[in-house]
């Protein structure tokens, strides 16, 4: 029953995955589109949560907390949230009503959280359900996290977007800059030292894997960061550093530093990273194939 249910939610949201209200980290960002049904995936949600408390007695309290008692999707981001970031300088009793308060006026973000978890779900093998990130994957929650930060930077409330990026560092291990811009779709696989720096852009349809760096080489203001598009894989470890592109469809190999620009569907490795040969998939972040195919390149 759980599987066909979640079969049916992928086939309900595929169609529905690029109808996000928020404005997308894109270039060419396409014209609005409804919002993906939020209400129907959260029913989802609410009844796998209801199996889970049936099925594992031990895990009652968190499932209930986080989804059976609350009403909505932006309720239950909020409330796992601040059960993992809240601490004595800011208590869950403080938290979790800002939390809950960004995502009730911003709704995209919760749009963008969805689509992630769908991302997730979609991609890793490991994954056998879209609430499993919610309940217990760092990355996910890390990106969450930073949405939260980055629509307070935007606000001018920027001395708590910074210290959401603290804590969440802190929790996670991840650290995205509040200014960095990222798309929907993401999968952040494992997370542990992801680093993100301010002036980077990730697009929407990225997938990530852990202690990947996109970094900047020293220059002091404006642009220094790189830019990820549509449909990139990073490879773990992967260091990219500077106002390079990573083209649309391109792949990263696992260690790789790359100091200039990657042409679109194209693979690249080493140190220096260097081209070794095309993508053979038409979208590495979702075929999530980090096979390279170096023959006749090197």
């Amino acid at each position: 029953m759980a599987l066909q249910a979640y079969s049916n939610f992928c086939e309900i949201f595929m169609s529905a995955s690029q109808q996000i209200t928020g404005q997308p980290a894109s270039k060419n960002p396409p014209a609005a589109k409804p919002s993906i049904e939020i209400a129907e995936f959260w029913t989802l949600l609410r009844e796998e949560a209801q199996r889970i408390a049936s099925g594992e007695p031990t895990l009652i309290a968190l499932v209930d907390d986080v989804i059976l008692s609350r009403d909505s999707a932006a309720a239950a981001l909020g409330a796992r949230l601040a059960r993992r970031l809240a601490r004595e300088d800011m208590p869950r009793s403080i938290m979790e009503p800002l939390l809950y308060g960004v995502f009730e006026r911003h709704p995209s973000i919760v749009d963008c959280a969805m689509r992630d978890l769908l991302a997730i779900h979609e991609r890793d093998p490991a994954c056998f359900s879209p609430l499993e990130p919610l309940l217990f994957f760092k990355g996910f929650l890390a990106l969450t996290t930073y949405r939260v930060s980055h629509q307070l930077w935007q606000d001018d409330r920027r001395w708590l977007a910074l210290y959401l990026q603290s804590v969440a560092s802190e929790a996670f291990a991840v650290d995205i800059h509040p200014a960095a811009r990222i798309g929907c779709g993401i999968l952040l696989d494992h997370a542990t030292s992801f680093v993100v720096g301010e002036t980077a852009i990730i697009e929407d349809d990225v997938s990530i894997l852990h202690e990947v760096t996109l970094g900047g080489t020293g220059k002091e203001t404006g642009d220094r960061h790189p830019i990820i598009r549509s449909g990139v894989l990073l490879g773990a470890g992967a260091k990219i550093l500077g106002r390079v592109e990573i083209g649309t469809g391109a792949k990263v190999g696992a260690g790789s530093v790359v100091l200039n620009d990657v042409p679109p569907h194209t693979t690249v490795a080493g140190v220096p990273a260097i081209i070794v040969g095309e993508a053979t998939e038409a979208n590495p972040a979702i075929e999530m194939n980090q096979h390279l195919d170096c023959r006749g390149m090197i």
